[in-house]
């Protein structure tokens, strides 16, 4: 049995060309119509860092897991090629019956997590035993990997800080997460179809995460959490927002913050416009430096932490 299992991991998607845009957003909001006015937006954002390497990234990550588990690791996309289900039957199709299933948002969500599971199994239906790990915001090895990127770049920008005569010399740092819709993490009561649904994790799992490595910076005496990247199609979303949290920041005195996103594990749109180009004008106009760590990506300490979850995964359907 052994010799046919495997991971999945899952992640988000991304369009390969600005065509694509229209065809990804419907994907991403379940077949709901976009207005024209965001479809072009997001086009923009998408020209202005000309192309995402969440696929390509992702796919590297998977490699980097093969080479250190020694057993094959399949990627699987929600909202784009390689699509979850393509990947699931090609999995089949290879003889893989077994797979712990490994979702590349480390912070549990209905609105995310949730629809990977839902598309895992549909796919699987009874040929695959699925061990799918719903979340693992405090694993200390993604904690170890966030910090490990952050430190150098907190102590130079506090180090300039210091030698620019402000106080303190310890730049805060602000970590952030993707905002979801309000509606979708409150409490929600049974109806006739399904039964009552606690409020969602997401918002204290991200804040979880983002506390576990800010342990691991010694020196670092503030923090804050924001969301970032609330939708345009309407509804409130989940706060605070980064603006406000970056206005709050310079009106207390500060002249430079470090923006570290914890909710991502690799460079796509809304790190490389959101906080790149984005946040960084929004803070230039009042006078705010904004420096940012390098994403994941490649990192061995990532690998190792995804290696520890696949194991685990892989023990509980017997095939360690």
């Amino acid at each position: 049995m052994g010799d046919h299992a495997a991971v999945l991991l899952l992640a988000h998607g991304t369009p390969d060309t600005l065509d694509e845009i229209p065809e990804y957003l419907r994907n991403v909001t379940s077949g709901r119509t976009m207005p024209e006015s965001v479809i072009e937006e997001i086009r923009h954002r998408y020209s202005l860092i000309r192309h995402s390497p969440l696929t390509e990234l992702t796919l590297t990550q998977g490699r980097q897991l093969a080479e250190t588990i020694g057993k094959p690791v399949y990627v699987g996309m929600r909202n784009w090629k390689p699509y979850i289900g393509d990947v699931v039957r090609q999995m089949r199709g290879d003889g893989v019956t077994s797979a712990a299933v490994i979702c590349l948002a480390p912070q549990n969500s209905r609105t995310s997590v949730g629809l990977y599971r839902r598309a895992v199994y549909a796919a699987a239906d009874e040929a695959m035993k699925i061990d799918f790990i719903d979340g693992w915001a405090d694993h200390p090895l993604l904690a170890d990997a966030f910090a490990a990127r952050l430190l150098p770049v907190w102590q130079k920008v506090s180090k300039e800080a210091g030698e620019a005569g402000e106080t303190g010399a310890s730049v805060p740092v602000l970590f952030t997460a993707h905002s979801v819709p309000q509606r979708t993490v409150e409490p929600q009561a049974a109806t006739a179809d399904e039964p009552a649904k606690p409020a969602d994790p997401y918002a204290d799992d991200a804040k979880r995460t983002a506390q576990m490595v800010a342990d691991r910076i010694p020196g670092l005496k503030e923090w804050r959490f924001a969301f970032q990247s609330q939708g345009m199609s309407g509804g409130p979303w989940i706060g605070p927002t980064v603006e406000e949290t970056l206005t709050a920041l310079y009106q207390e005195g500060n002249r430079a913050v470090v923006i570290q996103p914890i909710g991502f594990l690799c460079d796509h749109v809304e790190i490389l416009y959101d906080i790149d180009i984005g946040f960084r004008e929004f803070a230039a106009k009042m006078g705010l430096r904004i420096e940012r760590p390098e994403s994941l990506n490649e990192s061995a300490l990532l690998t190792s932490a995804l290696a520890d979850l696949a194991r685990q995964g892989l023990a509980r359907l017997g095939n360690a």
